[in-house]
C-alpha cells in the first residue's frame, strides 16, 4: 500500500482520465507515473517513487509539458522515474514541484 504525500493530493482528480505505468523495481522500490489532458487540454504528469514499505520517497507534479503527448510524457516519465529511483540523476535534479 502506498502512502501518499501532499504532491499527489495536489495532482489528484478522480474525474479526469489517466494513464499509468507502475513498476517494481528489484530493490523492491516501486514507481508510479501518471498522465492526464487537464480541463485546458495541458498534457500534466505526475511521477511517485516509493519504498518497499509504501512511504514516499519522492514524488512530482508537472503541471504542464508543452508539446508533448500523452504518450510522450510517460515515457520521459517513467525514464525519469527509473533515473530518479537508481540515483541517476543527482540530487539539485531530485522531487520538486514543477509550475
Amino acid at each position: 500500500m502506498r502512502v501518499r504525500d501532499q504532491t499527489y493530493w495536489t495532482w489528484a482528480d478522480g474525474q479526469l482520465h489517466s494513464r499509468c505505468h507502475d513498476e517494481r523495481l528489484s530493490d523492491g522500490t516501486s514507481i508510479d507515473v501518471q498522465v492526464r489532458l487537464s480541463r485546458l487540454g495541458a498534457t500534466q504528469l505526475f511521477l511517485g517513487i516509493y519504498g518497499p514499505s509504501g512511504k514516499a520517497l519522492c514524488e512530482e507534479y508537472h503541471r504542464a509539458l508543452p508539446g508533448q503527448t500523452m504518450t510522450r510524457a510517460l515515457v520521459w516519465g517513467v525514464d525519469r522515474a527509473r533515473a530518479l529511483a537508481t540515483g541517476a540523476l543527482d540530487t539539485a535534479q531530485r522531487c520538486r514541484l514543477q509550475a
